[in-house]
């Protein structure tokens, strides 16, 4: 979060992947408080243009480091003023800055629940839901990098995020990397260490304070049991 405060070109690389990775709670939170699919999206790629021309996020650390609070506070402020001088910013116009892949952005929002949770509890469980896949992602692409595929895609199941139990057997998955069953429940139990190890380096990049790492996966936990499996990958 640092470096993402940094006006360098470091700093703005930092910055652009933040946005990339957490656009869509505030797509979907801009949804549910009832602007509609284009304004949403100028809203959301207009937001993110202010906080880099406007250095927001160098007010960060005086919430103590809890950045999607900060960032939703900032957003809805940047709404409010908007909707005053009844003004946006244009899809597809020079000023965009960052890939955001808003063209997906209804797809996703079509799939969220419709009862009774609040544009808040849909960001707080969409901002965990996305900080969880995005460390699955990252941790596919380190066992890529090592040339095992295959083992990660074929045990994923037994880490992953919102299934109750994975479909695959440990002897479907032995068999399907050719080693005994004592090995994959090992293999296994390295995966899910390393991927908690990534969620909490994940983590980590949203806090200012390596004391507030804790508080914050609480936090996120507690976002997740409030969506009560409302919401979907």
């Amino acid at each position: 979060m640092a470096s993402a405060d940094d006006q360098s070109q470091a700093g703005r690389a930092a910055l652009a992947a933040l946005c990339q990775t957490y656009w869509y709670p505030l797509y979907a939170f801009a949804r549910r408080r009832g602007h509609s699919p284009p304004d949403a999206q100028d809203l959301t790629q207009g937001f993110f243009l202010h906080v880099l021309e406007h250095q927001t996020l160098s007010q960060v650390d005086r919430l103590k480091g809890k950045f999607r609070s900060f960032l939703l506070a900032c957003f809805q402020n940047y709404v409010s003023v908007e909707a005053q001088r009844a003004h946006r910013l244009k899809r597809g116009g020079n000023c965009r800055f960052v890939s955001l892949d808003l063209e997906t952005a209804e797809d996703r929002y079509r799939l969220e629940p419709t009862d009774y949770l609040t544009a808040e509890t849909i960001f707080e469980a969409r901002w965990a839901l996305t900080l969880l896949a995005h460390a699955m992602t990252l941790l596919r692409l380190e066992y890529l990098a090592k040339g095992k595929e295959s083992v990660f895609d074929t045990l994923k199941a037994f880490v992953g995020i919102g299934e109750t139990k994975p479909q695959t057997s440990y002897e479907e998955a032995a068999k399907a990397l050719d080693v005994g069953v004592g090995t994959v429940k090992t293999l296994i139990h390295r995966l899910r260490k390393q991927y908690l190890a990534v969620v909490r380096e994940e983590v980590a990049r949203t806090v200012s304070d390596p004391a507030e790492i804790e508080g914050e996966i609480r936090a996120l936990c507690d976002a997740l049991i409030a969506a009560d499996g409302r919401l979907m990958l």
